[in-house]
């Protein structure tokens, strides 16, 4: 385990990239444990942090097709973890809930880590825990503006890429 005490913003850049290759990894060794694909586990999260959600907006998060994120759905209401319910005041909207008693397998290590988190985050004194929940907030915001540009570039570049070919 890596301890860092150092105050220069590249070891903060560098500690966080870490994390999130670590969680990355976790996450997929989580999949193989479940027989869930990674984006399966995505749509778990999104759900767990958002609550119930129209396909569509799922689709959105998960940046999928329409097709893809029913089949996946599909996948998920079969494997138990996501029931589908019309929309409470929309007759259109079909929402995505998470089954809260969904048997999923007793994993030590996995709640090991959640543990340790919370542990972490408990140690802070409470001026650390706003600095750092204010950085985090910051990065998620400038990724989630990055991905936005992306994938509102795709399109673009798909079509000069076609343009290029044809000529």
């Amino acid at each position: 385990m890596m301890r860092v005490t150092s105050s220069v913003p590249a070891d903060v850049v560098a500690a966080l990239h870490r994390f999130g290759l670590e969680r990355d990894r976790l996450r997929t060794a989580l999949c193989r444990v479940l027989d869930l694909a990674v984006t399966d586990l995505d749509a778990l999260e999104h759900l767990e942090l958002a609550g119930p959600l129209p396909q569509r907006d799922l689709a959105e998060r998960l940046l999928l097709t329409s097709g893809a994120v029913t089949i996946l759905v599909d996948r998920l209401e079969t494997a138990g973890l996501v029931v589908r319910q019309p929309h409470p005041t929309d007759r259109r909207v079909t929402l995505v809930h998470l089954v809260p008693e969904a048997q999923l397998p007793d994993l030590p290590d996995f709640q090991r880590y959640h543990t340790a988190v919370r542990e972490a985050a408990s140690q802070l004194s409470g001026a650390a825990r706003a600095s750092i929940t204010r950085f985090l907030s910051e990065v998620t915001d400038s990724a989630a503006r990055a991905t936005e540009q992306l994938t509102s570039a795709a399109p673009a570049r798909r079509r000069a890429r076609g343009s290029d070919q044809r000529a």
